[in-house]
């Protein structure tokens, strides 16, 4: 899943998971649960995060499971 490309770009840009559900509009619980990969995003909500995040979905993309 995304999620440790998230976490890196989080760490990164100093944000926290909290933050990152400001600015997306996504509930921290569900932030949470895709960190513990209880779910995956949704389309919507990758974008949103990419854009939160100023990355393209690709670069989100964990290229190894499309393989």
């Amino acid at each position: 899943m995304m999620w440790n490309k998230v976490e890196t770009l989080l760490k990164a840009k100093s944000l926290t998971v909290y933050r990152l559900s400001k600015l997306t509009g996504i509930p921290d619980n569900t932030l949470r649960n895709y960190r513990t990969k209880q779910s995956d995003p949704s389309f919507t909500n990758a974008c949103k995060i990419a854009d939160a995040l100023k990355v393209s979905l690709d670069d989100l993309r964990d290229k190894e499971a499309t393989k």
